[in-house]
């Protein structure tokens, strides 16, 4: 179902109304949908759904998803932490994975951002490259 131009200024006038200081606020989340299911305006079940995006784009955007081929030492954690959160802030959550299809190297995820040094993606690229020289 697709959203009349209104319900999406609405959707988005609420996902505004759900932060505090720039940062999604879980109580007042529960509030602002409490209210449109009270409320059942026109269209509710998209509002609801577009809403849920939203936050869902927001909550991605403070997890990172971080992967390597083998276990990361304490020290190589500890510094690519420090680096996120100087970039992404204080409140980023992270998630570790050991996933040994990249042969070397990271993979991290960022909501949309996606730095990937891994050995797996240069030699795709390389492969891209002498397939279409």
């Amino acid at each position: 179902m697709k959203l009349d131009k209104d319900a999406r200024k609405l959707t988005k006038g609420l996902f505004q109304m759900s932060l505090t200081d720039g940062r999604l606020d879980g109580k007042k989340v529960s509030a602002v949908v409490q209210k449109v299911i009270d409320a059942k305006p026109r269209s509710f079940t998209g509002i609801l759904k577009e809403y849920q995006r939203l936050v869902r784009l927001e909550v991605a955007k403070h997890h990172a998803v971080i992967e390597s081929a083998t276990a990361l030492d304490k020290g190589t954690t500890d510094q690519l932490l420090a680096n996120l959160r100087a970039k992404y802030g204080g409140d980023l959550t992270t998630e570790f994975k050991t996933t040994p299809e990249l042969l070397g190297g990271l993979r991290i995820k960022i909501g949309s951002d996606v730095f990937d040094s891994s050995v797996r993606e240069r030699l795709a690229r390389l492969e891209t490259q002498l397939t279409h020289a």
